[in-house]
């Protein structure tokens, strides 16, 4: 996939789930959960253990998986993460240096920006979606206030987002949403309930579509 194929599909899915998991050895059977559940992008972050091992192993493994790493604090790690197989890059902060190395692998950059001039910034120096974090600080207010003068930013809030409200994020004018916890029951996993994981990813994928059309 392309560049901009890559942002595509993860705007018209709507939803990138934030995996961070002491256990590295469970995380497939999560994706493949998420999966089911219709949610494919899957964002694994360098504080998973063997984070590069597992996202080399979904990447090989799971052709069907849309597959990125998250927590990126810079250019090297960016690099390594991608030639182990991941799609695209998240981060938790705007670095130019980031947003530069995974653009000469040809590949989506998501920094996390807090501010409108930040926001901005990171826009015109080519982010290819801006990660408002974290969103649950600055609210849905927030989006509606910065697409206002600034509609043709793609912005995706991480910090907040629920399985029900994504759909309200999304009206707010997110393009996407990321959401960790809110999908990734901890229970569920500790009791390898991946039946429960995938009901969360299909309710979450439910009301973004609502959110979507109205």
């Amino acid at each position: 996939m392309t560049r901009s194929e890559i942002v595509q599909k993860i705007i018209d899915e709507g939803a990138v789930a934030v995996i961070r998991m002491a256990d590295s050895q469970k995380l497939l059977r999560v994706t493949e959960a998420l999966l089911e559940g219709g949610i494919s992008s899957i964002e694994i972050t360098m504080t998973t253990p063997n984070a590069l091992q597992v996202i080399e192993t979904v990447a090989k493994e799971m052709e069907n998986v849309l597959v990125g790493v998250g927590s990126v604090l810079d250019s090297e790690t960016a690099r390594m993460a991608i030639n182990a197989g991941a799609k695209y890059v998240v981060s938790p902060v705007y670095k130019a240096e980031v947003v530069q190395t995974t653009h000469r692998y040809n590949l989506p950059v998501m920094p996390g920006c807090f501010t409108p001039t930040e926001i901005l910034e990171a826009h015109e120096q080519g982010a290819d979606i801006v990660k408002v974090f974290p969103a649950d600080v600055l609210g849905m207010p927030f989006f509606k206030g910065v697409k206002a003068p600034m509609p043709h930013l793609n912005l995706m809030p991480t910090g907040g987002v629920s399985l029900t409200n994504a759909g309200d994020w999304i009206k707010a004018g997110a393009c996407a949403v990321g959401v960790g916890s809110a999908l990734l029951d901890k229970k569920a996993i500790a009791d390898s309930n991946f039946t429960k994981l995938t009901e969360n990813a299909r309710l979450l994928r439910e009301s973004i579509l609502a959110g979507k059309s109205s």
